[in-house]
């Protein structure tokens, strides 16, 4: 499938591009955890047509489950250090509520037959790069001009 070879060819580029520093992995584990959220409550939302995508977005949770959970634990970690631990767990509440909120009404210019292939995608690769360019590009509000998901 064109679309295989798409996402491989952007993975492999994601990869080499993708070198975290001190001042962004802060940014990355929140990006990274918004993007798990939209496609959770996205999965929800999209749940009842026939372009239901909860398989795909548990087969991408479970092989992306270390990487999802580190990102988790190093923000709630600075988020610690920030606000003490109620703080903590208070502000990881309001961005993933913010998060599941935002996206409770549907992906701003994606569609259920477009996240579902999206998260199909995703759940073949075991890449924290992957994810990192994954939020990048589908947390926006709108499509990034050349990015990989543009013309879906």
């Amino acid at each position: 499938m064109k679309i295989h070879k798409t996402f491989a060819v952007a993975a492999s580029a994601a990869a080499l591009l993708f070198v975290p520093t001190t001042a962004s992995a802060g940014t990355g584990d929140e990006q990274i955890r918004k993007l798990d959220i939209m496609l959770m409550v996205t999965s929800l939302r999209c749940r009842m047509g026939s372009d239901d995508f909860q398989a795909d977005y548990r087969k991408f949770s479970a092989n992306h489950l270390s990487t999802l959970n580190g990102a988790a634990r190093r923000m709630e970690s600075g988020l610690v250090s920030r606000h003490g631990h109620k703080g903590a767990k208070r502000a990881l509440d309001k961005v993933s509520v913010g998060m599941a909120n935002q996206y409770g009404q549907g992906h701003p210019w994606l569609g259920c037959a477009e996240l579902k292939e999206i998260t199909s995608d995703l759940s073949r690769s075991k890449d924290p790069a992957v994810l990192s360019q994954a939020a990048d590009e589908l947390l926006g509000p709108r499509p990034r001009s050349g990015g990989r998901w543009a013309r879906r």
